[in-house]
């Protein structure tokens, strides 16, 4: 006789959406890339820590290499959204608003050890790999362009194009500081240079 609760769960696992299971690999594949760096992230790894079959990564990407592309493209929209998000949160002012885009990457769930490792290992297959280079190009555009707009809101009559670079490079030195760990300033610290650095720029 069947088991209804056996046949249940059966057919709760057939019905499990394709796209679960593929984010189940871009995840592992992120923890994979942040333990182990680029040279430690292989199928049997990313396999092992998703708990499925090597089959199955070739079931829904190309090979590892679009997994960890794919990977990339997640992890940058996380981010993008965790930075848009602080603005829609941020008062109706367009400083208050630039400033949150700037200061949202000094948040714990951004400035993050873990996530700081995964994106170290994007960096360093950008020397070697042209998916992953065009990605870090495309997510650095992306960000800069959000970046742009916002200083246009806030000083039309400025150079957006060359403050935005100089700001992207003050964001990603605190950032990188901060989430390392024992940095020797705080993120208060680093939202109050990022603050000085604007109103100098500008």
């Amino acid at each position: 006789m069947t088991d209804p609760q056996a046949t249940e769960a059966r057919a709760s696992f057939y019905r499990a959406p394709a796209d679960a299971r593929r984010q189940d690999l871009v995840a592992a594949c992120a923890r994979v890339l942040a333990a182990k760096g680029a040279q430690g992230c292989t199928v049997r790894a990313i396999c092992a820590e998703a708990g499925v079959s090597p089959g199955l990564l070739r079931h829904y990407f190309a090979g590892i290499g679009d997994l960890i592309a794919e990977t990339y493209r997640h992890t940058g929209r996380q981010v993008q959204t965790a930075l848009e998000q602080a603005v829609a949160s941020a008062p109706n002012d367009p400083k208050d608003r630039l400033l949150a885009y700037l200061t949202a990457s000094f948040a714990p769930e951004i400035a993050d050890g873990a996530l700081l490792s995964t994106w170290l290992a994007f960096w360093s297959l950008t020397r070697t790999d042209p998916m992953i280079a065009r990605l870090h190009h495309e997510i650095y555009s992306d960000y800069r362009q959000g970046l742009e707009a916002l200083l246009d809101a806030y000083r039309p009559d400025a150079d957006q194009r060359l403050i935005a670079i100089a700001l992207t490079a003050l964001v990603d030195g605190l950032w990188l500081e901060l989430s390392l760990g024992d940095s020797p300033f705080s993120a208060q610290d680093a939202r109050r240079l990022a603050g000085q650095w604007l109103d100098a720029l500008l």
